[in-house]
């Protein structure tokens, strides 16, 4: 695919180097839990940077996430996730992803990369929808993505396993990954 067939599907799209603004993004999973339901969580400290490229297919990310801002609307069940049990923070208190290709898909991109947890680093995919590129009322330049993926935990040594009586466990193995991200244009050097 050509830059010019590439650029023209995303509006306005605008190639630099982006700031993650983390009061503007939301850094969100949700897991099956007691095989009825799902538990929604967030992580609230994280910091990364978007590197779009002339090329939208020769475009980077990296982003690094505080394991310990988790939040899952219940404090104690967020102080087991930071336990030896779930994250370990203490002994591995940050989760990292670097992206390593990015291919265009039907509708969006595909962003492949390593995702760093719990001492693991594992490939995981990520579907990515560019959501726009513009002027903010500050003078900035700011873009939008919504990014979405799932992992297995027991992957990245997050094995523990809470049997229920009559089958299943508490919390299930897949995690789903749901990115809204807004970053800020750093200014040309």
């Amino acid at each position: 695919m050509t830059n010019a067939s590439t650029t023209s599907t995303i509006p306005g799209y605008i190639a630099g180097t982006w700031d993650i603004d983390p009061v503007h993004s939301d850094v969100s999973f949700s897991v099956r839990h007691m095989m009825v339901s799902k538990v929604r969580g967030r992580f609230a400290t994280f910091e990364g940077q978007i590197v779009t490229a002339e090329n939208p297919l020769d475009s980077t990310v990296s982003v690094t996430i505080d394991l310990s801002s988790i939040d899952t609307n219940s404090a104690d069940r967020d102080n087991h996730l930071r336990s030896a049990d779930f994250f370990d923070v203490g002994t591995h208190p940050k989760m990292t992803f670097e992206s390593t290709r990015v291919s265009a898909t039907e509708d969006g991109y595909l962003v492949e990369g390593v995702l760093s947890l719990h001492g693991v680093s594992k490939p995981i995919q990520l579907t990515v929808e560019p959501n726009g590129f513009g002027k903010d009322p500050f003078g900035g330049t700011r873009a939008g993505f919504t990014a979405t993926g799932e992992l297995s935990r027991k992957e990245f040594g997050i094995d523990v396993d809470m049997p229920l009586d009559g089958g299943g466990v508490v919390v299930g193995d897949k995690i789903q990954i749901n990115l809204e991200i807004e970053a800020v244009q750093k200014p040309a050097a």
